[in-house]
């Protein structure tokens, strides 16, 4: 009897220890999984979003999501490389005046300017211009859409003419400016997010995807002298001196309105309150096929 009465307090002790031991492991098993979820949901969130750190931002250069029709790309036409273009050719003067912070000069560079520079820009002598009231009583500027435009004009105007180590012989052309397929790859990549102008990110974003210095360009909009060499033999360039030669330009010529399209010295076409105007070949000068045609009859009537 005594026997029987040890076994049980045996088997007792036995099924409270394995109740026990498996309350601890169901207590043990939410816990682990409770882990691997918060590891799984971190892993998630690093990999999901953008990693931000502190003057840096791992993303792509556009902000807007970006269709087919907003990529941009300048690889040149293929007949033209097969068939290079001599250095000595007479090129078309091909001219945009803009806002940086004009949506209608966005809608111009990317619909009609980009693409046509995409077919014949090797063809043509392009320049971005720029609209702005200069005082001629001071030194001041003043941009229709605030001292923020302003920056982002500057900031063009600087890339277009920083110091640029040529690509091949054609780009000495031009000295060791930028080349314009960089430059206005660079304004076009701003001018899509007029709104964020000037914001860090962005123009560094656009910087380094189109091979532009940013030191060097925030070094030349930062400064306010309009002859930062004199006294130097340093050759810096100022953005604001820049800004106003080129308003001036846009004011003699008596455009005022963001975007106005000129080809050969001629007004070409005008982007205005979201719509084309006044364009050329019976209001299709909007087309990038007749402005293209156009050019190409141009450039044989001249080599």
């Amino acid at each position: 009897m005594e026997k029987r009465t040890e076994y049980l307090d045996y088997q007792d002790e036995l099924s409270l220890s394995t109740s026990q031991s498996t309350s601890q492991r169901r207590r043990l098993f939410p816990r682990i999984v409770s882990f691997l979820g918060a590891i799984s949901f971190l892993w998630l969130t690093l990999h999901w979003y953008p990693t931000v750190f502190p003057k840096f931002r791992f993303t792509f250069c556009h902000h807007h999501t970006q269709t087919n029709n907003d990529a941009i790309f300048f690889d040149g036409d293929r007949e033209s490389s097969m068939n290079p273009i001599p250095v000595d050719s007479e090129r078309i003067p091909f001219e945009a005046h803009i806002m940086s912070k004009c949506p209608d000069a966005r809608d111009c560079i990317r619909e009609l300017v980009v693409p046509t520079m995409e077919r014949v820009g090797d063809k043509v002598d392009f320049e971005l211009s720029f609209i702005a009231s200069v005082s001629n009583k001071s030194s001041d500027v003043e941009c229709m859409h605030g001292p923020t435009e302003c920056i982002g004009d500057m900031l063009m105007l600087c890339a277009a003419n920083l110091p640029f180590p040529p690509e091949s012989n054609a780009d000495q052309v031009t000295g060791l400016q930028t080349p314009p397929v960089r430059y206005l790859g660079f304004s076009n990549c701003l001018i899509s997010n007029y709104e964020q102008i000037p914001d860090r990110t962005l123009v560094e974003q656009c910087a380094l995807e189109y091979g532009i210095d940013f030191d060097a360009l925030n070094e030349c909009v930062s400064q306010q002298d309009d002859n930062p060499n004199k006294g130097s033999q340093d050759d810096r360039l100022s953005g604001v001196a820049l800004l106003r030669q080129s308003a001036r330009h846009s004011a003699e010529l008596g455009v005022r309105t963001s975007c106005t399209v000129r080809v050969d010295d001629t007004v070409w076409c005008v982007r205005d309150g979201g719509a084309w105007k006044d364009c050329a070949q019976g209001g299709e000068g909007s087309q990038v096929t007749v402005l293209v045609d156009q050019i190409e009859k141009l450039w044989k009537q001249r080599n």
